[in-house]
């Protein structure tokens, strides 16, 4: 196990990083409560005089759910994850803004420059944070975090919130100490009185169940779970997670920073704002379908892999789920030829009710540079066609 007296690992998480986003491109927003969950109908409009006419939420019709929230948002009790017509009713004066994914992928990038500026040990682990090993940094912890706060902030006009301590388990809790834009730094000898009076949910690993199960037992806080005897926690949880609750309670964790991970796979989904029927909507599923096909392939061309296996997902109106796939002879990353595959997977569904949700997938990834690429040539004949509809 690293040593946890001298190993220092940063957690740095951006502050309600889709928001702040779309408030970078209007400020005049700023103080006021938005979310973000609306579609192409929700783009703000240009009035004569110059200002921008926004959307509110009692404006949404749909299915939807927020993506994010303002922290003035959040005081009226919005949150990401909810259906949007209910946070319509909490708070339907609030600024409603359509997603703008390549808005939020251009920050992600300058963020994670930043950070790789200062320590070159970064572990990505989603599209607003990441782990840094700044161990062989000089200057004590708060320093470091300061250093890595101001270079986030220079590169994007942002802000984010860093925790650091002595494992990836208690820099990811450190985090979310004091958001936003805040500074956590903790040792061993702070987890009893730092960590153990924390709710037990709030322990990355103990979800809704586990939550659940440990309340039944009278269990509140991550100090009661470190309470417990190992023995005790494998009998009610099995041996697996009972020793895993057992370590992470006392804050023991010697997961490295990993700076290279393979993906497994690849992924891009939609959920409709209403249920399409599969004739009617024709036009509006296939439209769909390309696109989701393309940012696919872009996601792809991005990281560098090429796919072995191209899956699609259904999820009809009465939230049934399908999925269907199929393995290739040859990889390929190309838009086209994923339409082209994709498209050979939705045959084998029976499309007899309206959809909810597509989705389409590219998994059995390698890197497109550690292998001889097959000729072109031999899918010719089947990428030279008219785009499907279907």
């Amino acid at each position: 196990m690293p040593d946890q007296a001298i190993r220092r690992i940063a957690h740095i998480d951006m502050d309600a990083f889709f928001a702040a986003c779309e408030l970078s491109r209007y400020p005049e927003l700023k103080g006021l409560p938005m979310v973000v969950a609306g579609g192409a109908a929700h783009v703000p409009k240009l009035r004569e005089d110059g200002t921008r006419e926004f959307s509110r939420l009692r404006d949404y019709v749909g299915r939807g759910v927020l993506t994010t929230a303002t922290y003035e948002a959040r005081a009226l009790g919005l949150h990401s994850a909810m259906p949007t017509m209910q946070a319509a009713k909490l708070a339907p004066d609030a600024i409603l803004l359509p997603v703008n994914f390549e808005l939020y992928r251009h920050f992600s990038r300058l963020f994670k420059a930043a950070i790789r500026s200062v320590s070159p040990l970064v572990e990505n682990i989603g599209i607003d944070e990441v782990y840094a090993d700044v161990s062989s940094l000089e200057g004590d912890a708060i320093k470091i975090a300061q250093r890595l706060k101001s270079a986030v902030l220079s590169a994007t006009g942002l802000t984010c919130s860093v925790g650091i301590a002595p494992n990836k388990l208690l820099a990811k809790l450190c985090s979310e100490m004091q958001k936003p834009d805040g500074i956590t730094v903790i040792t061993m000898s702070d987890v009893p009185e730092r960590i153990w009076p924390l709710p037990a949910k709030k322990m990355n690993g103990i979800g809704p169940k586990a939550s659940a199960k440990l309340a039944s037992l009278e269990i509140q806080t991550i100090g009661e779970i470190a309470a417990m005897q190992e023995a005790w926690l494998v009998a009610h949880f099995g041996k697996h997670y009972g020793s895993w609750l057992y370590r992470v309670s006392r804050g023991q964790d010697d997961r490295p920073v990993v700076t290279e991970s393979a993906p497994v796979s690849m992924s891009r989904e939609t959920t409709f704002e209403r249920n399409l029927h599969p004739v009617r909507d024709k036009p509006a599923l296939s439209q769909a379908f390309t696109n989701l096909c393309e940012r696919v392939a872009n996601d792809l061309a991005q990281k560098g892999y090429v796919c072995h296996k191209v899956g699609i997902k259904l999820r009809f109106d009465d939230f049934k789920t399908v999925t269907r796939d199929l393995t290739l002879t040859q990889p390929l990353s190309d838009a086209k030829a994923l339409r082209l595959y994709a498209g050979k997977c939705l045959k084998r569904i029976d499309l007899d009710k309206k959809i909810r949700l597509l989705g389409v997938k590219a998994s059995g990834l390698v890197r497109a540079d550690s292998m001889v690429h097959a000729n072109s040539a031999q899918y010719e004949l089947e990428l030279n066609y008219k785009t499907p509809t279907n």
